[in-house]
């Protein structure tokens, strides 16, 4: 998708570029001066460090690298290409860094017109004053830290035919003005905060090509796009959009819908979409009839339905278009056999290897060919279609018949009437389920049985994105788990299994079929509750899916057949076997000490996961209750959130009586600096290799701190630092993390600093502990850390050390 994209912005962008031919003219000294100002405010960074006094800057040719370099027309500057050596993950530039001096230095380049700025570690809001830049047609900032709102001073911007901001931090919503760039073709905010719906005025940019949005928090119904005849590229994954399929131009080339909201089934019109060449509707809740004319659409190369609720009947004689190269199907309710056409290369073409193919987790047969891998059995999909309202459309009318009885004489309460197949099948579900205490259908009831799909009806809740910079990769798709499924994995939930229980209920460590450990959380439901009840605690669980919480991957319930009431949750989370981080600080048995490097790394993986929770899921969950003891370490010791404030807890606590939220007010007015509080300590714990039990020590330690950051000694503030890491670590990567450490314990809440603030102190401590590793290990064997380079600027420490005591 990624290459797609490019190379539609290429096709927009040549023609500029190529009108760009330079003359030969002395560039104006003025901006001579702004480049070489640009240089200081960007902290010289080494992807400048040919640029001087001296320099040629439009026609000189030696100062020119792939990275850097500024291209003119007569003596002015036309274009100015700056990209960092670090991509997206760039530490941020020094707090000295003014967003606002930057973009005034800028404005003094008044012809230019392409503007690459990526991978800089640029951070602050966008100023409105880039409107000054009123050439501008070409704009490329991904990879920084920008935070806040489109800047309005944009819309001004006549000119502006690209705008790339990916992989930055904008928050807020889309504003309506976007409708006022009327040459706008390329637009993408990938991997930001962006929050709200789509404008309207987005089917007013008659120009746009490119679209794309994915990875933010964005909300409600896409706008119709069907106007917009020159969009080819919508890209709108991993948000919460939905639920209707948007109305899009039929010379769309590629749409990627995945992780969104979409329900109900697909447009008949996907058929006649011609040039369409990548569909990924993936992990959403589709349900209806796939429809096998988009597997023979002419130009399509890529499809994924995988993850919906799709049903039909699939056959060997099915048609394939001859550029289909890559198609996943998987986990759906799709029955029949494979289409040959994706099992071997067509026989044109016989030298083409076949297509990739992901078929697993569907009811199909393998009599077709192919590998279909691990399917359910194919009265799993008869029954799960008709959980979610689907009345299958196959021949057998009485087997179909038998199913519906069933359903309504579950929901009703009453089996007289029901064919003789539908009691067969009740009595031996029955039987089964006499095995446990409480009783249980083999799936979900419908409560309100139609022929119509429910709008409200509780599908599976699907996985929807992280968002926000580092999603829940490799972890596999959140789903419905049977109770037979998590059975099966804990053994019958034998003892043995059992890792632990509290005022919520038990917790087992389990096995799946395909050999994935997870941990599964069982809850006491309040009686008399259906499933319905439940809808927005699944979809906010649904989204607990991060690099740095131990994610959510499904859940089950358990009925009462009887009255089909729910009398079990249970909740299906990673497993995580690496140990806490607390046994990764202290010298227990569970491992060693982790360095100081790695220690810092491990703090910006939990600042991280705390971002996630306040932001990167509406609504937030605040009050997280984080202890270093609840910090999980995975094997590759990337650390992991394994506890947070899931609502569906403490409403299952207050109903068994246990009388409501056990945090003070001010924790519950101020959940997200009270979580910051808690960073403290971990970090607390993180620098000084001591385990804390008590908020006494806190305050102790605390005090310390205090006194060794005043001290101009760095020998007195290694004494707070574990003696096992103390030698290997700056004393201004140390300092820098103290400091951060003694504002998040600020008793004042108002003067706890921000989760992104956090994250940029520490991404600040780990990029001068680098610079410090490579240009000192002369001095390893010193008794003294030595100070850290002198040319970066470090974050000054508090003025008022006395405001956090």
């Amino acid at each position: 998708m990624a290459r797609r994209s490019c190379r539609h912005s290429l096709l927009i962008l040549l023609p500029l570029l190529l009108a760009m031919v330079p003359e030969s003219t002395q560039l104006q000294s003025s901006q001579t001066w702004s480049l070489l100002k640009i240089q200081q405010l960007l902290n010289y960074p080494p992807v400048l460090s040919t640029w001087a006094n001296h320099t040629d800057f439009c026609y000189g040719g030696d100062y020119k690298t792939a990275s850097a370099f500024v291209e003119c027309y007569g003596d002015s500057v036309t274009q100015l290409h700056i990209i960092g050596p670090g991509g997206a993950g760039a530490p941020p530039l020094p707090k000295t860094f003014s967003i606002d001096a930057f973009f005034t230095t800028l404005s003094r380049l008044p012809d230019l017109r392409v503007l690459t700025l990526t991978g800089l570690g640029l951070w602050g809001p966008l100023p409105g004053k880039v409107s000054r830049l009123a050439s501008l047609e070409i704009v490329n900032i991904s990879g920084n830290y920008l935070y806040g709102q489109l800047p309005e001073g944009l819309s001004r911007l006549g000119s502006l035919q690209t705008f790339i901001a990916d992989d930055n931090m904008l928050s807020g919503e889309l504003p309506g003005w976007l409708g006022k760039l009327p040459s706008l073709a390329v637009l993408s905010l990938r991997n930001n905060s962006l929050q709200g719906p789509l404008p309207e005025s987005v089917r007013d940019m008659g120009s746009l090509r490119s679209l794309t949005l994915a990875s933010n928090n964005l909300s409600g119904a896409v706008p119709d796009l069907s106007a917009l005849k020159n969009l080819q590229v919508v890209d709108l994954a991993n948000n919460s959009l939905g639920p209707a399929f948007p109305r899009l131009g039929r010379k769309v080339a590629s749409v990627v819908l995945s992780g969104n909201r979409f329900s109900d089934g697909l447009p008949g019109e996907l058929s006649s979409f011609y040039l369409l060449e990548h569909l990924d509707v993936s992990r959403n809740r589709f349900v209806g009839p796939f429809p096998p004319t988009l597997l023979a659409l002419p130009s399509i190369e890529y499809l994924s339905i995988a993850g919906n609720h799709f049903t039909g009947l699939l056959a060997a004689n099915m048609s394939c278009g001859e550029n289909l190269r890559f198609v996943d199907v998987s986990s759906n309710l799709l029955t029949g056999s494979l289409p040959s056409c994706l099992t071997r290369p067509p026989s044109s073409k016989p030298d083409e290897s076949k297509v990739t193919l992901v078929a697993a987790s569907n009811c199909l047969s393998a009599t077709g060919g192919g590998d279909v891998g691990w399917q359910h059995p194919f009265l799993f999909c008869q029954n799960q279609a008709l959980a979610v309202g689907i009345v299958p459309d196959q021949a057998h009318s009485r087997k179909s018949g038998a199913k519906a009885g069933l359903v309504a004489g579950i929901v009703a309460g009453a089996l007289a009437g029901v064919v003789l197949v539908g009691v067969a099948v009740f009595l031996a579900v029955r039987k089964v389920t006499m095995r446990r205490a409480k009783a249980r259908p083999p799936r979900r009831l419908v409560e309100h049985a139609s022929s119509a799909y429910p709008s409200q009806f509780f599908a599976d809740a699907r996985y929807i994105s992280q968002t926000v910079k580092l999603g829940a990769l490799g972890i596999p798709a959140y789903r419905t788990f049977s109770l037979v499924e998590l059975e099966a994995a804990t053994n019958n939930f034998e003892v043995s299994c059992l890792l632990g229980q509290d005022a919520h209920g038990q917790m087992y460590r389990g096995t799946l079929g395909n050999g994935t450990a997870v941990t599964i959380r069982s809850l006491r439901v309040k009686r008399s509750q259906t499933s319905q009840s439940f809808n927005r605690h699944i979809e906010m669980i649904s989204k607990l899916r991060h690099r740095h919480l131990v994610s959510a991957l499904g859940h089950c319930f358990e009925y009462n057949l009887d009255d089909s009431t729910v009398t079990q949750l249970y909740l299906v989370f990673e497993y995580v076997q690496n140990g806490n981080l607390r046994s990764r600080i202290s010298q227990g048995t569970e491992g060693r000490r982790l360095p100081w490097v790695q220690r810092i790394s491990t703090a910006i993986g939990v600042a991280k996961g705390i971002q996630f929770l306040h932001g990167g899921i509406m609504p937030g969950l605040f009050a997280n209750n984080l202890k270093i003891t609840n910090i999980l370490v995975d094997q590759n010791l990337v650390a992991k959130i394994g506890s947070y404030n899931i609502p569906i807890l403490a409403e299952t606590a207050k109903s068994e009586g246990g009388g409501g939220s056990k945090y003070p007010s001010d924790r519950v007015a101020n959940g997200d600096k009270m979580d910051i509080y808690d960073f403290g300590v971990i970090l607390l714990e993180v620098v000084t290799g001591r385990a804390i039990t008590s908020i006494h020590e806190v305050e102790i330690m605390r005090e310390q701190l205090q006194s060794a950051l005043t001290s101009e000694s760095p020998a007195r503030r290694r004494l707070l630092v574990d003696p096992s890491v103390g030698r290997a670590c700056s004393d201004e990567s140390a300092r820098t993390v103290m400091e951060i450490c003694l504002r998040c314990l600020a008793k004042e809440a108002a003067q706890r600093p921000s989760v992104e603030d956090v994250l940029w102190n520490l991404q600040f401590a780990a990029q001068v502990q680098d610079d410090w590793r490579a240009g000192d290990s002369r001095s390893q064997s010193s008794e003294e850390s030595p100070l850290s380079p002198s040319q970066i600027p470090r974050a000054s420490a508090p003025a008022d050390a006395a405001a956090y005591a």
